[in-house]
């Protein structure tokens, strides 16, 4: 994604097991790269997971509450 990948947006290197394409590539993002999941992110679900990542995304968004 040339431009970044806006908030809500699922991201298209994701394949359909939701695993990174580009996981060891050195394509793949800085920031993923320096995302360190932690028992409090992943939680015991991918759905906590996921709620937890949106929740991110729109705090650090530039036009939302965070940004």
């Amino acid at each position: 994604m040339p431009k970044g990948k806006a908030a809500g947006v699922r991201c298209v290197q994701l394949d359909g097991a939701g695993r990174c394409r580009l996981f060891g590539q050195p394509e793949r993002p800085a920031v993923c790269g320096a995302l360190q999941a932690s028992a409090e992110m992943c939680g015991s679900s991918a759905q906590h997971a996921m709620q937890w990542l949106a929740r991110l995304e729109l705090a650090t968004a530039p036009d939302g509450p965070g940004g």
